[in-house]
């Protein structure tokens, strides 16, 4: 997470990963405006450059090289990035309603989420055609077609239904590269069949009469059957029936019709068309509500209608930045002014393009090449991210521009004086009460004293014959989701409860959060404490108190209360492995050098997302299967890595360790990471541990043996099993949800080493 030295005065949540958006976020990260703080919000982390997805279905280009990744551009711009759905806006407390989480606030609201094709509208369509948006569907959809065609051994007939640009592209995109396939495969491309179904009297009907004949005669040329007039009214497994009662073989059915905006967009009360999409001005603001504006194919612009077209969407992102970044200033906002005429370059599927313009039209394997060069430029000012120069301390607000009224100036300049230290840097009482009082931690009837009863201090009950147990973590947020943050900093603050096989209590909680405005403290401490308790209640423990200060950077910690029987039965400690055990890990690991590639812009959007979905996936089911299997030692990976949670074992227990690299389950990127230089700064002090490893030159060249040292946030558990139930163990495991569980070594009786792992591979 980024340190932001000024306080946070506005906030514009983006609503959606659309070309608009990825070329107006990348304007306003290299030109910052001050006290703004941007949150991305989209259900995809790697959202697709139009132009360049039939080459990818052709395959001519990589995955990573038609999509943008937005977790990493949203690094790159400062900007918090929310992996969530929209469900609705609240416009009269301008909050954004997300799916399974709090709201979000906003001063100004931009939508580009893209179009989503109709399939509830025709019978059977939802349940058995493959709408080719939202792409992340698609995508998988298309990887299981792929797979599906490789082991033909009967014809297949795949259907397009559409007959725009976007339908003739993707009928001979697929057609291709799925022929290309079987040919490797030394199988007849000729057993599949490709047909393309279109309501309307022609193909390509936005385009001139040269493209559309040039096209007709690609598709005949190909052997593609072309069927116009052909309204599709009902979708059945291997079968379309048009309107006028004509029936179509369909193995896989592709829909690529006209669209319509997410049906979340029915609730707001702002302007729709009569497709669902948001209506806007010439300045890309919607006539209801001037604190929203919308770009791509979601705005219905009405000065004039425009094609849903990847052309217009990425152009509307400079002046959709700019009237943005006028708005916040209290400036006049600048009209969108689109051009008449627009070359569309439309792709054969063989590395050939046809070039539209109006009137004009012209093919050739050159313009396939001249398209390519395009693309590839566009897309390098997302994947070559220029390094950003920190802000200086001289732009404070609120001489940023941006327009506050009287009580925010007063609160602007509050927040940015000299702040108070002791007592006085608490947060305020009723910044605290506002922000906590809509909390619910689960009751417990042990708690007598808690969140909702405040005194000096919470009042818990110890059970007859029961003990307690007591831990405590802190760090500060590296991550600008301060839900996603709250949860993660729960889970890895219970995690050694669990692994001691207590049941959690009750926990108090200790914060920072940087200065600001009152509403912004307010919803940053209500996002984070609601990921909390979440995390907390689910585990059955009671958050019964805490402590709340300013500071500079966000910060999390929790001490917790477990408790145990007091004759310490089930109890599982480090020291008690036995000879002959099996070593096992319920996680993979890899945080470490993860999230310090994601502070340098250098981890893939989805390997953090995926890192952050282990982090918060619950240690307790796996700690519970682990006792039940006569787990006979236990920890929790956090910041000492593997090796140095394992020597912590096997000391106390008086016994030797071999640790199979080969078998160690990583995060995606992780290797990646560690290849490319880029550690955790706690990984020089576990380095240290080394001299723990008795053959450690043998492996120092290989790509995980960093990793044994990478400090873990919110990691597995690290058990040692009897060797008779740990095959019985790891099948448990990975069916309660923890699919990388793994056996990764085995407990030997001590040598007179003194080094007591052995790696192998």
């Amino acid at each position: 997470m980024q340190s932001h030295e000024q306080p946070v005065l506005r906030d514009l949540v983006l609503v959606g990963g659309g070309h608009s958006h990825v070329v107006a976020l990348r304007m306003l990260a290299m030109r910052p405006e001050p006290g703004l703080r941007i949150t991305l919000v989209c259900t995809d982390i790697d959202t697709p450059y139009s132009g360049m997805l039939p080459g990818y279905i052709a395959g001519h280009y990589r995955f990573d090289e038609v999509h943008i990744d937005l977790g990493r551009l949203a690094v790159f711009a400062g900007a918090r990035f929310i992996h969530g759905e929209v469900t609705g806006l609240d416009r009269a407390n301008q909050r954004v309603l997300l799916k399974g989480r709090p709201a979000i606030p906003y001063d100004l609201l931009s939508i580009n989420t893209g179009s989503t094709p109709n399939v509830r509208q025709v019978d059977g369509a939802q349940a058995h055609a493959v709408p080719v948006k939202p792409i992340a569907h698609f995508n998988q959809r298309w990887l299981d077609l792929l797979e599906r065609v490789r082991g033909l051994r009967d014809r297949f007939t795949v259907a397009v239904v559409g007959g725009g640009a976007g339908g003739v592209e993707l009928a001979l995109s697929m057609q291709y590269r799925l022929r290309q396939e079987l040919q490797v495969l030394g199988k007849s491309p000729d057993l599949l069949q490709f047909v393309l179904l279109t309501a309307g009297d022609t193909l390509l009907p936005t385009h001139n009469a040269g493209v559309r004949a040039r096209f007709a005669r690609v598709l005949r040329e190909r052997r593609v059957a072309v069927h116009t007039r052909a309204e599709v009214s009902q979708v059945s497994p291997g079968c379309l029936t048009t309107q006028d009662g004509r029936t179509f073989d369909a193995d896989e059915t592709m829909w690529v019709t006209q669209a319509g905006g997410p049906a979340w967009l029915q609730g707001t009360g702002l302007a729709l068309d009569e497709h669902g999409f948001v209506c806007v001005n010439e300045h890309l603001q919607t006539p209801d509500d001037p604190k929203i504006f919308a770009a791509g194919d979601v705005a219905s612009f009405l000065p004039r209608p425009l094609e849903k077209a990847g052309v217009f969407a990425v152009r509307m992102g400079r002046p959709l930045a700019r009237n943005l970044r006028r708005a916040l200033r209290g400036q006049p906002l600048q009209p969108y002014r689109p051009q008449k005429h627009w070359l569309a370059l439309i792709s054969t599927g063989d590395r050939h393009a046809v070039a539209s313009r109006g009137p004009i039209g012209f093919a050739g394997d050159w313009v396939w090449r001249w398209k390519d060069h395009i693309d590839r430029h566009f897309m390098r000012k997302f994947t070559e991210l220029p390094a950003m120069a920190p802000a200086s301390p001289s732009q404070a607000a609120p001489a940023s521009g941006l327009v506050l009224n009287a009580e925010e100036s007063r609160q602007a300049i509050s927040a940015i004086a000299m702040r108070c230290g002791g007592c006085g840097a608490k947060v305020g009482a009723s910044i605290l009460s506002r922000a906590l009082g809509n909390l619910q931690p689960v009751q417990r009837d042990d708690v007598l004293i808690g969140l909702h009863a405040p005194d000096d201090a919470a009042v818990v009950r110890v059970p007859p014959g029961m003990a307690m147990v007591h831990t405590v973590d802190f760090f500060r947020s590296f991550i600008d989701d301060p839900y996603l943050f709250g949860q993660v900093a729960a889970n890895h603050a219970l995690g050694d409860i669990f692994a001691m096989g207590a049941e959690p209590q009750s926990a108090t909680a200790i914060a920072t959060v940087p200065p600001g405005l009152e509403a912004k403290v307010e919803d940053l401490l209500l996002q984070m404490m609601t990921g909390a308790v979440e995390v907390l209640n689910a585990a059955g423990c009671s958050l019964v108190g805490g402590h709340t200060g300013e500071g500079r950077e966000l910060a999390l910690g929790f001490a917790v209360n477990g408790l145990i029987d007091e004759r310490m039965t089930g109890v599982m400690r480090k020291g008690g492995m036995l000879p002959g055990d099996v070593l096992l890990l319920t996680k993979p690991i890899g945080t470490g050098t993860l999230f310090a590639a994601h502070a340098r812009h250098a981890a893939k959007g989805r390997w953090v997302d995926a890192a952050l979905k282990s982090m918060v996936l619950s240690n307790q089911a796996g700690a519970q299967i682990l006792r039940d299997h006569g787990a006979t030692a236990c920890t929790d990976l956090t910041g000492f890595g593997l090796l140095g949670h394992l020597v912590e074992m096997t000391r106390p227990s008086g016994v030797d360790a071999e640790l199979r690299l080969g078998a160690l389950p990583l995060l995606d990127g992780a290797e990646d990471c560690v290849k490319a230089g880029i550690v955790s700064s706690l990984q020089p002090a576990n380095v240290r541990l080394r001299r723990a490893l008795r053959n450690a030159v043998a492996f120092v060249d290989d790509q995980r043996y960093p990793l044994l040292f990478d400090p873990q946030t919110a990691g597995g558990l690290l058990a040692s099993v009897p060797a008779d139930r740990a095959a019985d163990c790891v099948r448990a495991l990975q069916a309660a949800g923890y699919p990388h569980t793994a056996a990764i070594g085995r407990i030997s009786a001590a040598s007179d080493a003194l080094e007591p792992v052995v790696l192998s591979a």
